[in-house]
């Protein structure tokens, strides 16, 4: 069979919060695929602020935002006349999932518009299957209109807050296969899903280039890191109560570093004032994957307080760098870090008990060096990038999606 082109729709790209799907496509173009990307929105930063690898991926990916209101409308016109019922039905299914509220009914007006230009794009390259994360409202109406099969990759936890509007059920239905990042994510689209079609969920760990993030040499001082998107989901409010408590327990010469950028950068300003913690915490916005290196190399302990996640591939890298890690037991973080063996877990929302396990990690230097060998044995063992995208790409070639070589251990 000819190696046909596997498409990739992807909600921005490249974008910052995003680098795994970065790397997740350019180690399946390593095994042979031939990957055509289409993002809906461009990046997240100006092309010259972008890595060199980045740079080379915004060359090779098609926008559907950028194409202008003309094109668009060309686009548009074109794909009616060529199939007008099939257009007009693929219209009328967006609405329906709209439903009746008008706010979520123009938004799937939106979706279809997209969506007719997304798979003018695919059709263009000869795709005739596609992945996506975080757009599978989007891919599930290409495939209506057009010849295009898909398969997507759902994260959590956001797809699970709302499982019926998210369209949960439609998708699984519809889709080729459906690749889960963790078990517990597996479970939850089972529960939203039709037992029918509980074969074509995958449980498909994300992962890290463990070569990339390798350990890093004993730092000197006493810097904890949190890396991630300054949102209320990442619960940045109580790690910083969690400082506050170690600063008052004697733990003064610590320092809290929060690397990103996000809607809760205020809170979390006015949250520094109102505790006086300005000598203990320091806000650093997003910074491209080739920067953030640094801000681990000098991390003594990573720390998450999350509410909510899916499996943070922070963690992982972390990890991989051999920091010991504190996160609270939520969602998927449990099948990556053991409590006690590859890292600490505590009860979200519990500003005492995460502070009492950082302390515990800055007052025992050998249990947050055995702790750190451990957490970078488990990256090693089950989140390696490579095993893992072979995996997925296992996935394409088993159901005669496309026709590569990838090594045999990986299927």
């Amino acid at each position: 069979m000819a190696n046909l082109p596997v498409g990739y729709l992807v909600s921005q790209y490249p974008a910052v919060n995003h680098t795994f799907i970065l790397r997740e496509i350019r180690i399946l173009r390593k095994l042979g695929f031939d990957v055509r990307v289409v993002s809906i929105r461009q990046p997240d930063r100006p092309v010259e602020a972008l890595s060199p690898e980045e740079a080379e991926e915004y060359r090779r990916t098609s926008f559907v935002l950028a194409s202008g209101a003309v094109a668009i409308a060309a686009i548009h016109f074109r794909a009616f006349f060529a199939r007008p019922i099939r257009y007009l039905m693929t219209l009328a299914y967006a609405l329906h999932l709209g439903g009746a509220d008008l706010s979520a009914a123009a938004r799937h007006v939106l979706y279809f518009a997209e969506a007719i230009v997304a798979g003018h794009y695919f059709s263009a390259q000869g795709v005739r299957h596609a992945h996506t994360h975080f757009s599978s409202t989007v891919m599930l109406l290409v495939s209506r209109l057009y010849p295009i099969t898909f398969s997507m990759t759902i994260h959590g936890p956001d797809e699970f807050n709302d499982t019926i509007a998210f369209h949960m059920a439609e998708k699984v239905a519809a889709a080729r296969f459906v690749a889960a990042i963790s078990r517990f994510a597996s479970s939850q689209i089972m529960r939203a899903s039709d037992p029918r079609h509980w074969h074509k969920i995958r449980t498909l760990p994300l992962g890290v280039d463990t070569a990339a993030f390798a350990p890093r040499p004993t730092p000197s001082g006493l810097e904890i890191l949190c890396v991630g998107r300054l949102a209320p989901a990442k619960a940045h409010l109580i790690l910083i109560g969690a400082i506050a408590r170690l600063v008052a327990s004697g733990h003064g010469e610590i320092q809290l570093v929060l690397v990103g950028s996000g809607p809760s950068r205020p809170a979390i300003e006015e949250e520094i004032s109102r505790r006086k913690l300005h000598n203990y915490v320091q806000l650093h916005g997003a910074v491209n994957h080739d920067r953030v290196l640094d801000f681990y190399r000098r991390a003594s302990i990573f720390a998450l307080a999350s509410f909510a996640e899916g499996v943070p591939v922070v963690l992982m890298e972390a990890m991989a760098m051999q920091i010991p890690c504190v996160a609270t037991w939520i969602a998927g973080v449990p099948e990556l870090i053991r409590d006690g063996i590859d890292g600490l877990l505590a009860p979200p929302a519990d500003e005492e008990a995460l502070a009492s396990a950082i302390a515990r990690l800055l007052d025992d230097a050998a249990l947050a060096a055995a702790l750190g060998r451990s957490g970078r044995e488990r990256v090693l063992e089950r989140y390696d990038l490579t095993r893992n995208v072979e995996r997925l790409a296992a996935s394409f070639l088993e159901l005669g999606i496309c026709s590569t070589s990838i090594p045999r251990d990986s299927r």
